[in-house]
């Protein structure tokens, strides 16, 4: 496949939704950095200093521009909430479930319109509670200078920004999946984590200039930073492949059918969303008990949830094995699996057709799974546990590793088969055309 690659700029339609999708990203990065109408943003920097907590999460996931007070500075994480919320209600209302699995492309069309709206409120809460702390900010002195003016016009032109920057960034995701290559909104999400990776590079030289990081602790984070990048590489692309047999059947004097092939089966089923989705859940009660410092309950859950403490590690670990059954659970079903098996004439040796099939399949899934919400988990978690026992910053692990490397091998794999697909239709075409005119097309390919 590399000589594949080398020949992308050759395909003219591939070329074109490569550079569509650099565009939009492009284009994205460039609105980070304009700032909220009436908002300081030197003053906004310096009252969120290092950006911790989870100021530190969101800015993960937008790329510094909730540091900026940016008009993109929700991203596309109230989208991701409200996708999070019609998931949950797949499985709870009725309705919603016969809308995205007997409805067809119809039914996902409405539930995906339904997705918008939610997303639209999310936003103009999340818009109007920033408002109102970054009034607080101001009037209580611990961010000087930072409004230019308060009251209702700031707060309906801050919801207003905000509303109008995430629904653009998850328009700026929908153009990407229709006109360019990959999936848009994983790959917002992995421009904003790239972008913020010079800015950690930058931070570690100036620790180890400083005398703040030895010659062995840099080697040490380049040597783990490689190995967790090949573990997951392999989890990702690592498969269980259930043999199948076809059953033989005589069509005329022919017989047709008796093939060998697998059912392949991911050990990660559920791919970047699970920490995404557990991500997204912590920082929500963060968030709303930032509006209540000065009551107890505020800061009780503050102090509980902050990154890289052993209750913060705790729920997170358990969001992630939750959300990654329970989005497997959703996306694959055994009992559909097994009936179209059948219906196709498939089975697999030594297992009964029907309900045993989906029960060896629901078998397996399980113990797949279950290996796939550990890999997450202990990823996810991993960087916490080196800044303590390290004492360094360690900014090239956890879910945004994962996330990097995951949407770049789909990205990849996409690619690819964009390739073969093109090179199997060329080939197609050539064998269609009369020999005569076939050897007068390659002779003029070859001049």
């Amino acid at each position: 496949m590399a000589t594949n690659f080398t020949d992308m700029h050759k395909v003219p339609e591939l070329r074109r939704r490569l550079l569509f999708t650099l565009g939009v990203l492009a284009l994205y990065r460039v609105g980070v950095f304009i700032t909220v109408p009436g908002v300081n943003r030197q003053a906004m920097q310096a009252m969120m200093g290092g950006g911790g907590g989870f100021f530190g999460l969101i800015n993960l996931f937008t790329g510094g521009a909730l540091k900026m007070m940016s008009i993109f500075a929700l991203g596309i994480m109230p989208y991701i909430s409200a996708s999070i919320i019609m998931q949950l209600m797949t499985v709870v209302v009725p309705e919603v479930e016969r809308l995205q699995k007997d409805e067809g492309e119809q039914g996902r069309r409405k539930v995906n319109q339904w997705t918008r709206y939610l997303t639209v409120v999310i936003c103009v809460v999340q818009g109007f509670g920033i408002s109102l702390y970054l009034e607080n900010m101001h009037a209580t002195g611990q961010g000087p200078d930072l409004l230019i003016q308060t009251g209702w016009g700031f707060r309906l032109m801050t919801v207003l920004t905000l509303t109008t920057g995430s629904i653009f960034v998850m328009w700026l995701g929908e153009q990407i999946d229709e006109y360019g290559i990959g999936n848009g909104i994983s790959l917002v999400i992995t421009a904003s984590i790239i972008a913020r990776f010079p800015d950690a590079v930058f931070q570690t030289y100036q620790k180890f200039s400083t005398g703040g990081i030895t010659t062995f602790t840099i080697l040490a984070i380049l040597f783990i930073a490689l190995v967790v990048t090949a573990f997951i590489v392999y989890m990702e692309s690592a498969q269980r492949r259930i043999p199948l047999q076809y059953a033989k059947r005589m069509v005329g004097r022919r017989i047709y059918g008796g093939q060998q092939h697998h059912l392949p089966l991911k050990v990660n089923m559920s791919g970047v969303i699970p920490p995404i989705f557990a991500s997204s859940m912590l920082i929500f009660p963060t968030t709303v008990a930032s509006y209540f410092q000065d009551y107890a309950i505020g800061q009780q859950i503050q102090a509980v949830l902050v990154p890289g403490a052993w209750q913060y590690n705790l729920i997170y670990v358990a969001l992630i094995i939750f959300f990654t059954f329970f989005y497997t659970a959703v996306q694959v079903n055994p009992v559909d699996m097994a009936d179209n098996l059948k219906k196709s004439g498939a089975f697999v040796p030594g297992i009964r057709p029907g309900k045993r099939t989906a029960e060896y399949i629901d078998t397996v899934l399980t113990r797949l799974t279950t290996a796939g919400s550990v890999y997450l988990a202990g990823v996810c978690v991993m960087p916490y546990f080196i800044q303590d026992y390290m004492n360094v910053s360690f900014y090239f692990g956890g879910i945004s590793l994962v996330i990097t490397v995951s949407v770049g091998l789909r990205t990849v794999n996409e690619i690819e088969n964009y390739l073969i697909t093109r090179e199997y239709d060329d080939f197609s075409e050539t064998a269609g055309r009369r020999p005569g005119e076939a050897g007068q097309i390659s002779g003029r390919d070859r001049d």
